[in-house]
């Protein structure tokens, strides 16, 4: 059953992350600002943020739906996610009004205060299936089982050790 989970935690991470990239990539200006409006940073790096930040996040929704190195993708979205429940509680707690620009998007929302909680709560449920994908990678319809699946005993190029064990006990 666990395999079945991990499949559809798999799916709906990393359809989040290929959503939230896409829709920020058409726009990097759009993504730099939304970085910078969160004002956390040094602004020395907020435009190498804003810009990298849509292409990772379309790299690890991308390896999660496939099921490519699922406990590294997972490991980085927990992180991304940590990171971004902190900064949205911290523009929240510092009285900032501005769009969380998870999906596209940034700057001043009048209407944010509202939308906080929520985004608090979607970005926490989606760190928990990320955690959980750490914890239990292995899932259903992965690429991971056909990449790195062990040979099956006698087709790998390995010295036939039954041999040399014959002649040692001898």
């Amino acid at each position: 059953m666990s395999r079945w989970i991990g499949l559809v935690l798999r799916l709906v991470t990393g359809g989040v992350w290929i959503v939230a990239g896409a829709l920020k990539l058409p726009d990097p200006a759009a993504s730099v600002r939304a970085v910078r409006a969160y004002d956390l940073l040094p602004e020395a790096i907020v435009p190498a943020i804003g810009h990298l930040l849509p292409v990772l996040e379309i790299i690890v929704g991308t390896c999660l739906v496939l099921g490519v190195l699922v406990r590294a993708n997972a490991l980085v979205s927990a992180l991304l996610f940590a990171a971004f429940i902190v900064g949205i509680a911290s523009a929240w707690a510092r009285g900032l009004q501005i769009d969380c620009g998870c999906f596209g998007g940034g700057g001043f929302d009048a209407d944010a205060t509202s939308k906080y909680p929520l985004d608090l709560a979607r970005d926490a449920a989606l760190l928990l299936a990320s955690a959980w994908l750490v914890w239990r990678p292995a899932s259903r319809l992965a690429l991971d089982t056909v990449l790195f699946a062990p040979h099956p005993q006698g087709t790998h190029d390995a010295p036939n050790t039954h041999a040399e064990e014959e002649v040692t006990t001898r």
